[in-house]
């Protein structure tokens, strides 16, 4: 049988060259995508300068003959190379070079060159300059050259000549109507031919500047683009059903809900009531609800979740809650049970550690509805679990998620053509300006304030020298029966980074205090031992009870010791800084005044600074996810979304919220009056990538 043809698609993927992929790997697909890759910065090769007129360590170009060119062998092989323009020499380097330089370089030929002057041994030397071979008559370019965003594989030229290309094909002609243009912006087109061949008299401060006016045409159409997207994204949502949960009519009994209520040994705030009122408006309604409960560390949002699972299963639907971890998925699971068993609530558990019969009990139970809560991990989502009637999804710690995942257990609903409603979960605070792009889809409730009884944590800085009075600090509260947290960055040691590891630590700390159990909980544990070493931190007054616990960040979130009054967070300055405000909310859960102590090393960077300093100044979850923003950007913020972060790559949301305002407004209108203009300017700027945004 002869050989098959290759398919033209076949034929066109292997005939690829090196740089058609780079530009793939990119992203730059279309021409827009071209037309909308701009320079990091520009090289003025517009002027000719004088060698004899060349100063040390400044960058310029020079046009000469070369005189000389040789391979010499010092320390190591260089190409040097002397060329003359009429007024002086200049010594060209290469310490990594091809025989196709040296040819290029051959005696006689004329160049032109730029780079850095730097003073050598012979005069004035250029090192690994741009070169180029050009005839006396060569034109010099009448525009600054552009520097693009490339990769190894991308030469600048190549990169060059595609955006310029794409930029003649592309379509620019103006979408938007001028009713919906700010007044006083720059054209599209316009705005695209200044940022890649400005002028050469545009002052370097202004092309730095993203406030000219080309930068801000494009900083709108951006995120004009961007919150159509979510815009839409919650109007699709607003077409497709989902269970309504309302009360069975002729039940004589109190509902669930209020029943848990009345059964809480405590009573909600002001602010809890309030986002219970907002959910639960949602979950009456047959719209999936797709909703974002955020509040800071123990400000009580599990019992928000509770009550609205509560709702969902006195309606006849299942519930799943699914968190990132085992330690806070159980977390979860025993003050579930506690409070929803005695009501006559089965509760199923599903993490990934769960085998064999026990597991495959719980999966028949959920899959006849016997389960009405079931709890987990990842687990939950996995195809083996099959729900009855899964109506509400509870997601805690969403950006601990990625899209796919979220995506799942919304799917687990979909044979009964209903979309679950969804709760969303963080104790990350969400700035206002994030919360208005990244996540403008959302509705979103806030617990902005903590139950009453919750002692402020205070916190001191140490430097690491002073460990030992730590240490002593640390004794002195387990002789008074409270508990400490020692927390580490990594589990064991590394070359790259000067850092305790927690299995020394542990070591450390078991010596110094004999008579008192110090416990080790790492990331790389099974889940069993995980588990027990927690209920040995969590347990009573007993024997057995660990009095401080050495640990990685998997106590970060959910975990709950009302007696633990002192954390210690050895190397601070290499966490985040929410993700610091989250260990600190460990603490300060009792009746007694709590401390966090940070421990930081010899070389702080201006950012480990700048954490360590709002982690002094503030204890408002709020502030600290404002400063957050401004020191790390919003990728932490993101999380799961992250992937949609870079759709942002011109505007700047913590220096453009008066632009934001405009595209918000923008949108609305576009929609409602031009619907087909609306989603050719979606298409144009996010193309494939706008599903990342509607997670």
């Amino acid at each position: 049988m002869p050989a098959r043809a290759p398919r033209a698609a076949d034929a066109t993927l292997h005939h690829k060259s090196a740089p058609q992929r780079a530009l793939e790997k990119l992203g730059l697909l279309r021409d827009i995508d071209l037309a909308l890759h701009l320079p990091l910065r520009y090289e003025d090769e517009t002027r000719i300068v004088p060698i004899a007129e060349l100063r040390d360590a400044s960058v310029a170009q020079v046009e000469g003959v070369v005189r000389d060119c040789q391979v010499r062998v010092r320390a190591r092989r260089q190409l040097i190379v002397r060329i003359h323009d009429g007024s002086g020499d200049l010594v060209l380097r290469f310490l990594h070079f091809y025989a196709s330089t040296q040819k290029a370089l051959a005696v006689g030929q004329r160049v032109r060159v730029r780079g850095e002057a730097r003073g050598g041994m012979f005069g004035l030397e250029m090192v690994h300059p741009s070169v180029k071979r050009i005839d006396v008559d060569t034109p010099l370019p009448s525009l600054l050259t552009p520097v693009y965003p490339s990769s190894a594989q991308l030469p600048q030229a190549y990169l060059r000549k595609a955006v310029g290309s794409a930029l003649l094909r592309a379509d620019l002609h103006e979408l938007l109507p001028e009713s919906i243009l700010p007044p006083g912006l720059m054209g599209l087109r316009q705005a695209l031919n200044f940022l890649h061949h400005p002028d050469p008299q545009t002052s370097p401060a202004i092309l730095q500047d993203r406030n000219h006016p080309a930068w801000q045409r494009l900083k709108f159409e951006e995120l004009l683009a961007q919150q159509l997207s979510q815009l839409q994204a919650k109007r699709e949502r607003a077409l497709q059903r989902a269970p309504a949960f309302r009360q069975i009519s002729g039940a004589k009994d109190a509902s669930l809900q209020a029943r848990l209520l009345g059964a809480l040994p405590f009573t909600l705030t002001a602010a809890q009531q309030r986002v219970l009122g907002e959910i639960s408006q949602d979950l009456e309604r047959d719209v999936p609800m797709h909703r974002l409960l955020q509040g800071d560390v123990g400000s009580g949002k599990t019992v928000v979740a509770a009550l609205a699972a509560a709702k969902a299963i006195q309606s006849g639907w299942q519930c799943a809650l699914m968190a990132p971890t085992e330690i806070l998925a159980e977390q979860h699971l025993r003050k579930l049970v506690a409070w929803l068993s005695p009501l006559g609530v089965e509760v199923a558990w599903l993490t990934g550690s769960r085998k064999g019969r026990a597991r495959n009990s719980m999966l028949a139970r959920v899959a006849s509805g016997e389960a009405a809560l079931v709890v987990g991990t990842h687990a939950v989502i996995q195809e083996q679990v099959e729900f009855a009637r899964l109506g509400l999804a509870i997601i805690d710690e969403q950006h601990r998620f990625g899209v796919q995942q979220r995506l799942a257990l919304r799917a687990k609903l979909e044979a009964q053509e209903l979309e679950p409603h969804t709760l969303m979960m963080s104790a990350t605070p969400i700035p206002r300006t994030l919360a208005m792009t990244l996540f403008a889809d959302l509705d979103l409730s806030t617990i902005d304030a903590l139950p009453p009884g919750r002692l402020p944590v205070q916190t001191r800085l140490f430097a690491h020298t002073r460990r030992d009075e730590v240490i002593a600090r640390i004794r002195d509260q387990v002789l008074l029966g409270r508990q400490v947290y020692w927390v580490c960055p990594l589990v064991e040691e590394s070359e790259s980074l000067d850092l305790q590891n927690a299995t020394a630590t542990h070591l450390q700390l078991s010596n110094a205090l004999p008579g008192h159990s110090v416990g080790l909980l790492h990331g790389r544990m099974a889940a069993s031992e995980k588990a027990a070493v927690m209920a040995r931190f969590a347990g009573a007054q007993a024997p057995g009870r660990i009095a401080v616990l050495v640990a990685t960040t998997v106590i970060e979130v959910g975990v709950d010791v009302p007696n633990a009054s002192l954390m210690v967070v050895e190397h601070a300055e290499r966490f985040g800084l929410s993700q610091l405000h989250q260990l600190r909310g460990r603490i300060g859960r009792g009746s007694v005044a709590s401390t966090c102590v940070l421990l930081f090393g010899e070389a702080l960077s201006d950012a480990g600074k700048a954490r360590l300093k709002a982690m002094l100044d503030t204890q408002d979850g709020f502030e600290i996810a404002r400063r957050d923003l401004e020191i790390r950007g919003p990728g932490e913020f993101l999380g799961a979304r992250q992937s949609g972060a870079s759709l942002l790559r011109f505007a700047d949301i913590t220096l453009d919220e008066a632009v934001l305002h405009q595209a918000r407004r923008a949108a609305d209108r576009l929609l409602d009056q031009h619907p087909q203009v609306a989603q050719l300017h979606v298409a144009r700027w996010l193309g494939s990538r706008e599903h990342f945004l509607k997670a």
